[in-house]
């Protein structure tokens, strides 16, 4: 990635489109593509690894298992470690080891690591019952064997996905192991570990390299990139880009506002922002460029576009189900708490670039066929109904005929599956297949919609397939996403020659038809398997750092050095956690930056937050540290996306990456809004609330795009822009405002403690004043300010609280004593661990605040409104309208 940065600066201009495809190949599947016995190779082991997953994922092993009497489910040590010897060995044999190395070829060296790493790992398959029976006491074989896996994990990390994450990675080993050293500040600070101990931890046992990561990776991550690979192999990638460019292309801007919708779309299912970058900017930032936008700009909208797929359900770049296995909550709850956050940066980014375009007065692209607006709207009221009503009504249907038809349910469910499917094609058949426009013809001609829509409605249907297992069935998401796969094998397959076949075409055409088909099939599974390699070993080496951090206890630290930085304000807090992820993720793929700066960032929001007196929910701390992650993709030095767009645009990479930061404010902005208010991650909240809360944060995100961009109805001046600030944090953190006005709290005496708790109800929180002696210098006396969640409402206060908070309570002399938590690395262990509970001056609680009536937050949303209700009359005044003053369409 580095040579290809370098080349984009040298050259001054867009790359061509081979140097865009190497640029994809070199980050996502390999650059290298050798010919011979030697590429069949590479392809027969990537498509091994493909069935190997479908096979792992389906209840085929179960089945077989029933029949034959034999033991054919693989458990979990056993499916990480072939997991990771296919993407071990594909990283040697893809890769090459520097820029200068061969490309059609394959070294012998490269032969002998790649055997050698894939044997490591499968090390762990062949002996794992004797490793589960030594626990702790490697032997000399193992010790040997992990050494040289954790040696060759790294090189092939480096391979595949750059030198940062290996940085990182070697940085934390050496923690491991000279941790105790003197040059190590006092600090961070530890009793170090010796070879066996760490390898042990890192290679021989599940927590580290073959730990959760590795395991969500093998489990359902393979299944999601393969989904996204195949669809798009089959002609869905295509579909989206026409697709959006009809819908939006006319309209002011209207490549740029294609560009996001088109990127959020493949982001739906993307893994790669760098990916996203080129697939969609190779046709839209030329586009962007002919109506105007500078190639900087045109790159950075790209840019946003692209890396906010990242922050979009089902995938989210892999980190959904990653955050299933970390925060403890099913797949749904992810899903439903990352939506809202993402579709509102989607819109918001839609507005800015609508208001860029007005800004800078650009033309619009002509369209071929045009209606008045009411028309367009009522149309697309009616279409938005009758996909509702279409939705309602196959969900009942299926339910009757599950009732009417029990046993045989399943098999009519899926001819009937086919049976639309053959339609679809049939209905597709009718119009000519959609072909890959170039963005530099003189005339660029926008399809029509319909047209479009007409030819791909087919590949909506693996997508209707994975959300209703996903969101009705409630399947895993492994079993989930096999199920769509299955759908679009039989897709590519079939697909062609079905239109070969209602077109009329002779026999042979059809047969050359089907050829084709399972040649993209074959292909669709060998590039999944390829975009996979860098995941496998981006996922196995991230449980270094993740094993370090248990082994050693540094996620402690890094909360004590952030609390030290900040002082304990919760705003600086989430600063410095911000800043810290912002380094941290650079230069890294979105599942390995997840799985970096959640390990150490997101404990350290939720323990400092509620050592300061205020709770944030896990989902919101792990949401927090994955947004500011993923957004050291866009910002300079490192910013991945930002070069990649800047080799397609021909634009300055660096100006790229800042305009691109500019852009993503409002993604910014987001994590430290839902931090304080839980609602926009519709945390306890009803659907007629979630509604109100989207029509809300989504005003709230438009008047910030135009604070940000300086321009609303005109050019603002320089106080509106302060003023629309003001409105959007009045509409998004009302309660701010609320606390200055009433305190959030009421005082209850330490004595009534008990009484207090009971008298919460459900889910009620709770804060303590704490004050104890210093465990170092038992002459000071610490306070502390907790906050602590209560749970369930229960008849007895004590228990109730000591469940809840983990902390023994006694009051004797009407003084509340606090013993020594039951358990040290709760939070109340950890948040209490330098005071000490065994001197004469007892712990003890000096203040007790529970949550105040106070008049509704939303009275703030009145002097939001007023003021800017000010801003538009004198911006009308000035000759302002929201639309802007559209130029003539031209061509």
């Amino acid at each position: 990635m580095a040579d290809n940065q370098k080349n984009t600066e040298g050259t001054g201009g867009p790359l061509s489109n081979d140097d865009l495809q190497d640029l994809v190949a070199s980050s996502d599947t390999g650059a290298r593509s050798p010919v011979g016995s030697a590429g069949y190779v590479i392809a027969g082991v990537a498509l091994c690894w493909s069935l190997f997953q479908l096979y792992i994922a389906s209840p085929l092993p179960f089945m077989l298992s029933s029949l034959t009497g034999l033991s054919l489910v693989l458990n979990d040590a056993q499916t990480r470690a072939i997991h990771l010897a296919f993407g071990l060995f594909l990283a040697y044999m893809a890769f090459p080891a520097l820029s200068s190395s061969p490309r059609d070829r394959i070294p012998v060296q490269d032969w002998v690591l790649a055997i050698l790493a894939a044997c490591s790992a499968l090390y762990i398959f062949v002996f794992y019952r004797d490793l589960a029976q030594r626990p702790g006491l490697p032997i000399t074989q193992d010790l040997i064997v992990a050494g040289m896996g954790m040696l060759l994990l790294l090189e092939a990390t480096r391979r595949a996905l750059g030198p940062p994450l290996v940085i990182v990675a070697v940085i934390f080993l050496l923690y491991v192991f000279f941790g105790s050293s003197p040059i190590v500040p006092d600090i961070i600070r530890w009793g170090g570990a010796s070879f066996s101990r760490a390898m042990d931890q890192m290679w021989l046992s599940p927590n580290g390299v073959f730990g959760v990561a590795l395991g969500v990776s093998s489990a359902f991550v393979f299944l999601f990139v393969l989904f996204g690979s195949m669809l798009d192999r089959a002609g869905a990638g295509n579909f989206f880009i026409k697709l959006a460019f009809a819908l939006l292309g006319h309209l002011r801007g209207g490549p740029a506002k294609a560009a996001v919708l088109a990127s959020m779309m493949t982001g739906l299912i993307s893994g790669s922002s760098i990916a996203n970058v080129v697939t969609t900017g190779t046709f839209t930032i030329p586009l962007m460029k002919r109506v105007g936008f500078k190639p900087e700009r045109a790159g950075s909208v790209e840019v946003a576009s692209s890396v906010n797929g990242q922050i979009m359900p089902p995938v989210m770049g892999a980190a959904a189900f990653l955050m299933v296995e970390y925060v403890g909550i099913s797949y749904l709850q992810v899903i439903k708490h990352a939506f809202l956050p993402a579709v509102i940066s989607y819109i918001a980014l839609l507005y800015l670039v609508h208001l860029e375009a007005v800004k800078n007065d650009m033309p619009m692209l002509e369209k071929r066929q045009t209606h008045p607006a009411t028309v367009a709207l009522l149309r697309a009221g009616i279409t938005i109904a009758s996909i509702v009503i279409l939705a309602g009504a196959i969900y009942y249907a299926i339910a009757a005929v599950r009732y009417v038809m029990p046993g045989i349910s399943a098999p009519v469910l899926i001819l009937a599956l086919l049976g639309i499917y053959v339609a679809l094609v049939w209905y597709a058949a009718q119009t000519p297949d959609l072909e890959l426009d170039d963005p530099n013809a003189p005339v660029v001609e926008l399809p029509i919609a319909t047209e479009v829509l007409r030819t791909g409605l087919h590949y909506l249907l693996p997508l209707v397939v994975l959300v209703w297992f996903l969101m009705i069935e409630r399947s895993s998401p492994g079993l989930s996403a096999f199920y769509a796969v299955l759908l679009l094998i039989v897709i590519i397959l079939t697909q062609k020659p079905l239109k070969a076949l209602f077109r009329g075409l002779q026999s042979s055409q059809q047969v050359a038809a089907f050829r084709e088909g399972f040649e993209d099939l074959v292909a669709g599974l060998i590039t999944g398997a390829r975009n996979m390699i860098g995941i496998a070993c981006a996922t196995a080496a991230a449980g270094i750092i993740v094993g370090t951090v248990t082994l050693t206890g540094i996620g402690q630290v890094m909360a004590e050095f952030v609390e030290f930085l900040s002082g304990g304000n919760i705003f600086l807090i989430l600063v410095f956690t911000a800043l810290i992820s912002l380094v941290l993720g650079m230069g890294l793929p979105t599942t390995a930056n997840y799985i970096v700066v959640s390990s150490l960032m997101a404990p350290v929001i939720v323990q400092l937050g509620a050592a300061n007196g205020v709770l944030i929910p896990l989902i919101a701390a792990h949401m927090f540290v994955f947004y500011f992650g993923i957004m050291a993709d866009v910002t300079p030095p490192v910013g991945l996306a930002s070069f990649a767009a800047a080799a397609v645009s021909g634009g300055d990479p660096l100006k790229t990456g800042f305009t691109a930061f500019f852009y993503s404010l409002r993604t910014v902005l987001l994590p430290f809004i839902f931090v304080f208010n839980t609602d926009l991650l519709l945390i306890d909240v009803s659907w007629l609330g979630a509604i109100w809360i989207f029509c809300l944060a989504t005003v709230a995100m438009l008047i910030f795009a135009a604070a940000t961009q300086g321009f609303f109805m005109v050019k603002n001046r320089l106080w509106e822009s302060a003023a629309l600030l003001l409105v959007t944090f009045m509409l998004l953190r009302p309660g701010f405002f609320l606390d200055l006005v009433q305190d959030p709290y009421n005082q209850v005496e330490p004595q009534q403690i008990f009484e207090a708790v009971e008298a919460e109800p459900d889910n009620g929180e709770i804060r303590l004043v704490i004050q104890g002696p210093s465990f170092e210098n038992p002459d000071q006396m610490i306070d502390r300010t907790m906050a602590f969640g209560l749970g369930e409402a229960g008849t007895d206060g004590q228990a109730r609280f000591e469940q809840a908070i983990g902390l023994p309570v006694r009051i004797e002399n009407g003084i509340v004593i606090l013993d020594e938590p039951m358990d040290m690395n709760s939070l109340a262990g950890k948040t209490l661990s330098n005071m000490d509970f065994y001197m004469d001056e007892p712990v003890q609680i000096t203040a007790v605040e529970v949550s105040a009536e106070r008049m509704p937050r939303e009275v703030f949303y009145i002097p939001a409104l007023l003021l800017l209700g000010l801003v538009v009359f004198l911006q009308r005044r000035r000759g302002g309208t929201l639309a802007g003053n559209p130029r003539p369409a031209t061509a």
